[in-house]
């Protein structure tokens, strides 16, 4: 394996990690902006208010993503697997 090999199975590996876990951060990003915009327009400032709903949303995109997840790691293995079978 050389230099272009390696770097490629690593860009191939960051972006199969990032489209695996969009998933759950894209939820949790939008349910925490807008907690927080009701916050800061109600003036409530409990630290706790965050986490219920975020763990709530996430936990949903994780059953309702989990195929597309699993479809992704298996995806990225079968790359690697083949490379190592053809010897990259």
């Amino acid at each position: 394996m050389n230099e272009v090999d390696a770097l490629d199975l690593v860009r191939t590996s960051i972006w199969t990690i990032l489209i695996g876990s969009a998933p759950a951060i894209v939820p949790a990003m939008v349910v925490g902006i807008g907690i927080a915009l009701m916050q800061a327009l109600t003036q409530v400032q409990e630290i706790t208010l965050t986490f219920i709903p975020k763990i709530v949303a996430i936990l949903v995109m994780i059953v309702v993503g989990g195929p597309f997840i699993g479809g992704q790691i298996f995806s990225l293995t079968t790359i690697i697997y083949s490379r190592i079978e053809n010897g990259f």
